[in-house]
């Protein structure tokens, strides 16, 4: 029940937002052995004037950036995991969008169980009542 949360620079793009959506739910099924069919995706566009590195604003030209976030169930995935999910979610981003800049990021939060879930239930919740 992954949820992620992926802010791109530049303009909206509701193409390139479906691809991305397709992207993140399929690497997250392979990699982190998530269930497609309860991963939501939400993509944001942020102005290159709004964006900044180093100080400077990706509207000054330059590859675009992203941050990617995505909120798993803390313990269900190991360290060799996430370190392979990071890197072909950045290998995806620079496909997806012809090049990124080295400053671009991935978060996987690994959340409590107790803490997190969905259809007001915690993800413990499902776990001890699990048949």
């Amino acid at each position: 029940m992954p949820y992620l949360h992926i802010q791109i620079s530049g303009d909206a793009d509701a193409a390139l937002a479906s691809n991305v959506a397709r992207s993140a739910t399929e690497l997250t099924a392979r990699l982190l052995g998530k269930d497609p069919s309860l991963t939501a995706v939400v993509v944001d566009f942020i102005a290159p004037a709004h964006w900044f590195i180093g100080g400077k604003a990706l509207a000054a030209g330059g590859p675009r950036s992203y941050h990617w976030m995505v909120s798993i169930t803390d313990e269900t995935n190991t360290k060799r995991e996430k370190a392979a999910y990071l890197a072909a979610v950045h290998q995806a981003m620079g496909e997806l969008l012809g090049g990124v800049a080295e400053h671009s990021y991935v978060h996987v939060a690994d959340l409590r169980a107790a803490a997190y879930g969905y259809a007001g239930r915690t993800q413990e919740d499902r776990y001890q009542h699990a048949t």
